[in-house]
């Protein structure tokens, strides 16, 4: 902060705003705010519009609610007690909140000064309507920015007060209400804590908008504003007496789209908001206060943009700077000097069409920047593009191969709240207790509805809700149908999920768990016996009868997966003396058909986690393969993600939860391919 108090463009931008609120004498200041303030507080009254309507004060001078009244109040009576201007009381409450507004923005963009001393301190967005007209949406603006730094920090019951005090400063703060209920209902880690925002809000409209409301006055000069009536300018006629309004159509709209995106981060959420704001001020005859509406999201915009986004924010800004200052000249200006201004003009006529073609250019280079605005930081966004198509991943793997417990895993990842899952077992044609069950494995395709798994993949695929059965394996039967809605990702695990090209076509990553076949029969009887109750011959006879259909039909998957997962004991005799002074000991063989970032992997495995990694091309398609063997923590697992996909995991909206052992590794190289899917479907 030191720093930034002796920059020279702070300063410049510091004296520049001193020297306007003691040198110029704004007619909104000077007819509306400064007489309303001085009404209101000899003698001071808690009910300040009656006051001022009682004194036949104009209905329209001060449209604002309790926050902006308090806000104003200490220093313009402090200015009344000591005999000064109320409008030097009024201009330095202002500047207040300027620095305050500047300070925050300085929270979002921590390494930008430079250019938020241009984009923000030395704006024509901000000076010319706030120190050259008097007007002062720059106090809800600041205080809608605290409620948006309050949300991004999680403190939810403040960023609920600091929104209800924004809009209880100026009404048109209303608009973003609802856009911040759709972020908190989409953003769903963070959605339990809504009913906090909620519980803020509430106390904050009991405290600031219940009494305006009662105070009768209030309202009716909050309504009776004129300003309020330019939200119905920009209509078409339908004769009949009935119109289509544009501003509250651009703003359904939008409300609509927002609420379409099923998955929001903050950036997402605040791009949108920013789009919002400016669409409103460009298709309205706004008042020059409303552009400051848009300010902090066009300077967060320019820093996440390039240089062409802070050229037109900049040609914005001075060109709404050009066309206002003309507007104000006619009032500001000595009579003589307006006198020369219209002979500059070429007569009256000749202001007209100037002033329009400036507003002309301004609404041009605004919806130009609305459109880079939509392009890059809402449709380019991760989360959004996501929103539009999940992510599908496809399991496969023999009978005990661990396809549960792998998918279970992958999940934790991501957070139950954003996985949609669907199994196999759940479309087999046949329960337990039929015929045709000692007749035919469920491992041969025919006994299986493989049609119905692939049109309810599809169907999640395509955001849409299923109707699925599931299958109890303790009881043999199959449940009630339920629902299961789309979601960001979904998994899709099962003895025939790589079976047909229609369902590999589906998923955006595909694994085949190629588990050790003694290992595997070790794991099923330990499952099937203890868990679901069978006896050991049975499931050893089922091993046997299972045995040709696998060949046939399960092992020839693996040539479709994009990755092979192969779990092995360290050596094939800890299977026969297997107990709790001698537990299993595993190695890991991953192959990967198009390879990744296996290199990078290789130096994270073995320097993070103290594995040993043996790393080698099986054949001329360049495809990979990695041997691991060691322990691991999912300490260590965490630490390795953050080097080998650090991208992925700034889209997570959990702490991705990881294993112990080689369940965490497999969680570690899943997360790795699914970095490189997501890049590659994201270019």
């Amino acid at each position: 902060m030191k720093q930034l108090l002796c920059n020279p463009l702070f300063i410049v931008g510091l004296v520049l705003r001193c020297t306007l609120i003691f040198l110029v004498s704004a007619p909104a200041v000077l007819e509306w705010y400064a007489p309303f303030m001085a009404v209101t507080t000899e003698p001071f009254t808690l009910l300040p519009w009656t006051a001022w309507l009682s004194a036949e004060g104009s209905i329209i001078a001060f449209p604002y609610g309790y926050v902006m009244w308090l806000f104003l109040l200490p220093l313009t009576a402090l200015c009344k007690l000591l005999g000064a201007p109320l409008a030097i009381g009024y201009g330095i409450s202002l500047l207040i909140a300027d620095l305050a507004l500047f300070a925050l923005l300085q929270r979002f963009l921590p390494d930008r000064r430079q250019l938020l001393l241009f984009a923000y301190w030395l704006s024509p967005l901000v000076i010319v309507p706030t120190y050259v007209m008097g007007l002062n949406d720059v106090v809800p603006v600041a205080l809608l920015t605290l409620s948006l730094h309050l949300l991004r920090k999680l403190q939810m019951q403040y960023a609920g007060m600091a929104l209800v005090a924004a809009i209880s400063a100026k009404l048109s703060m209303l608009m973003a209400l609802p856009f911040f209920v759709i972020y908190l209902l989409h953003n769903r880690s963070i959605r339990q804590l809504l009913p906090a925002f909620v519980k803020g809000g509430a106390i904050a409209v009991l405290v600031l908008i219940v009494p305006f409301v009662l105070c009768v006055d209030g309202p009716r000069m909050l309504f009776d504003n004129p300003e309020m009536a330019k939200v119905y300018s920009l209509a078409f006629d339908l004769g009949n007496r009935v119109s289509i309004y544009v501003v509250p159509l651009v703003y359904l709209i939008t409300l609509y789209a927002a609420w379409r995106v099923r998955r929001l981060n903050y950036d997402l959420f605040s791009s949108i908001l920013g789009l919002v704001f400016l669409l409103i001020v460009l298709a309205t005859p706004a008042s020059p206060g409303w552009f400051l509406w848009a300010v902090p999201f066009l300077v967060q915009y320019q820093a996440r943009s390039d240089r062409t986004a802070i050229f037109l924010t900049s040609l914005f800004a001075g060109v709404f700077a050009l066309g206002t200052l003309l507007d104000a000249a006619q009032v500001l200006l000595p009579e003589n000097w307006q006198l020369l201004l219209v002979e500059w003009q070429g007569g009256v006529g000749m202001a007209h069409h100037i002033t329009s073609l400036l507003n002309t250019a301004l609404v041009a280079i605004g919806i130009i920047l609305a459109i880079r605005i939509a392009r890059e930081t809402i449709q380019r966004n991760d989360y959004f593009r996501l929103s539009r198509r999940p992510f599908v991943i496809g399991i496969a793997g023999d009978s005990g191969a661990g396809k549960d417990t792998f998918s279970d895993a992958v999940k934790h990842l991501f957070g139950q709240h954003s996985v949609a899952t669907i199994s196999g077992d759940d479309y087999h044609r046949w329960d337990r207790h039929k015929p045709m069950w000692q007749v035919m494995t469920h491992l041969n395709p025919v006994a299986n509805d493989l049609e119905g798994f692939s049109r309810d993949l599809l169907a999640l695929a395509d955001g849409k809700t299923i109707h699925s059965r599931h299958y109890d394996h303790s009881t043999g039967k199959m449940s009630r149908p339920c629902h299961i809605k789309s979601n960001d990702f979904v998994i899709a695990s099962g003895l025939h999920a790589l079976h047909i090209p229609i369902l590999r076509d589906c998923y955006n990553l595909s694994i085949y768990l190629d588990i050790d076949e003694g290992l595997r029969r070790h794991f099923k009887l330990e499952r099937d016996v203890k868990q679901r109750g069978h006896s050991p011959e049975s499931v050893q006879r089922s091993f046997e009868r299972r045995a040709p259909d696998s060949a046939s039909f399960i092992r020839p998957q693996a040539r479709h997966a994009d990755i092979v997962l192969s779990l092995q004991p360290i050596h094939p005799r800890m299977l026969e003396s297997v107990d709790e002074q001698h537990p299993l000991r595993f190695k890991l063989v991953v192959s990967s058909r198009h390879g990744f970032n296996e290199m990078l992997l290789t130096r994270v495995l073995v320097g993070v986690c103290g594995l040993h990694v043996d790393y080698s091309v099986r054949n001329q398609a360049a495809a990979t393969e990695l041997v691991i063997e060691g322990e691991t923590s999912a300490d260590d697992m965490a630490m390795a993600a953050k080097l080998v996909c650090p991208r992925v995991l700034e889209f997570l909206d959990i702490k991705p939860e990881w294993q112990d052992g080689m369940i965490g590794v497999m969680q570690l190289i899943t997360l790795a391919h699914i970095n490189q899917a997501l890049t590659k479907r994201f270019m």
